[in-house]
């Protein structure tokens, strides 16, 4: 691993993909890789939320910076340059990983990221997307919806592509992605994996060409083009950038529910398993009645997981849900109801 000089401008990397692809095990496993090589990692968290559960399971050692409520390139945008100004002066990071919201688009992430240049002296590193492969294969194939057009940007934008999940695919599933990929992104590196287990020593130090020569975030802007979307000549000719957060984040929605108290597994479990399809990731912590553990739980894609944990700090039980257009009032009730079922 190359030595980091924290009198150097501090290397930034951004961590983009669409919800559920492998972000947070990625970020998991770039941070231990810092740590071992005697490096001070800072993680900065981005949820579109108004709770960081990913955050529960960073080493309390760690600098962290939480922006919840929004996304880093639209509502919390104006936080950023103060929030990475005060990390990198109080905290003397060797490097800051930014783990974006999976609604994000990345190419706004970016001229956020550019804008904390004016006040703290920082090198972005190639953007690095987590491509989901089995999720974008079923996206692909229906070619349409502000979900699939969002994916296609995040690709498009990724100087890095993690291609994971490559165990779930079968027969020539995975040359089709790769084809898929290389058609949408050719200047990209493609690194296949499972559960984002790649090479770590790689991927920090690549260096992509089209980056030469340019100030920050223009090598990426050019590869980030509009020509496949559904813009109009005066939008390209203005860029169209707050136009197309505005339509990035309209189709997305967010929902948090606070318990009063514990409730039921099996009833939880249940509910998950009917939830609708357009409800693509769930995040919470839950005490249940008939356990006397807490859980991280996750949800992506019509599976859920669940992590017994020891909460760091006063963490209260919550549940949040990330999707397109799901009717929020119908998760709550039925979220109410299991609270009131008799333990």
């Amino acid at each position: 691993m190359s030595e980091m000089n924290v009198t150097k401008a501090t290397p930034i990397y951004i961590l983009s993909g669409f919800l559920g692809s492998g972000k947070t095990t990625l970020l998991h496993r770039m941070l231990s890789y810092w740590k071992d090589g005697g490096l001070k990692p800072a993680i900065i968290m981005n949820e579109i939320g108004d709770v960081n559960l990913d955050g529960i399971l960073v080493d309390d050692e760690l600098p962290m910076t939480e922006m919840l409520g929004g996304c880093i390139c639209c509502t919390v945008r104006g936080d950023l340059s103060m929030q990475m100004f005060e990390l990198i002066n109080n905290e003397r990071p060797d490097v800051i990983v930014i783990e974006a919201t999976g609604a994000a688009n990345p190419l706004e992430i970016l001229d956020a990221v550019t804008e904390v240049s004016l006040t703290a002296k920082i090198d972005i590193k190639p953007m690095i997307t987590v491509v989901d492969s089995v999720h974008l294969l079923e996206l692909h194939e229906a070619q349409k919806g502000k979900t699939y057009r969002l994916m296609m940007e995040q690709i498009r934008c990724g100087s890095i592509l993690i291609v994971n999940k490559i165990d779930r695919l079968q027969g020539k599933q995975l040359a089709e992605v790769e084809s898929l990929l290389r058609h949408l992104n050719p200047f990209a590196d493609l690194l296949p994996a499972v559960k984002c287990d790649v090479d770590l020593d790689r991927l920090t130090t690549m260096y992509d060409p089209l980056h030469r020569n340019h100030d920050h975030h223009e090598g990426h802007e050019c590869d980030c083009s509009h020509k496949n979307h559904e813009t109009t000549d005066n939008d390209q000719e203005q860029g169209c950038r707050h136009d197309r957060v505005n339509e990035t984040h309209d189709h997305v929605t967010v929902y948090s529910h606070y318990f009063q108290g514990p409730v039921n597994s099996e009833q939880f479990e249940k509910f998950i398993a009917d939830l609708p399809r357009d409800v693509y990731r769930g995040k919470g912590v839950l005490s249940f009645s008939d356990t006397s553990s807490r859980f991280l739980f996750q949800y992506a894609y019509r599976e859920a997981d669940y992590l017994k944990i020891a909460p760091k700090g006063n963490v209260p039980d919550v549940v949040v849900f990330i999707g397109e257009h799901f009717d929020k009032n119908k998760l709550a009730e039925q979220l109410r109801q299991l609270e009131a079922i008799p333990h």
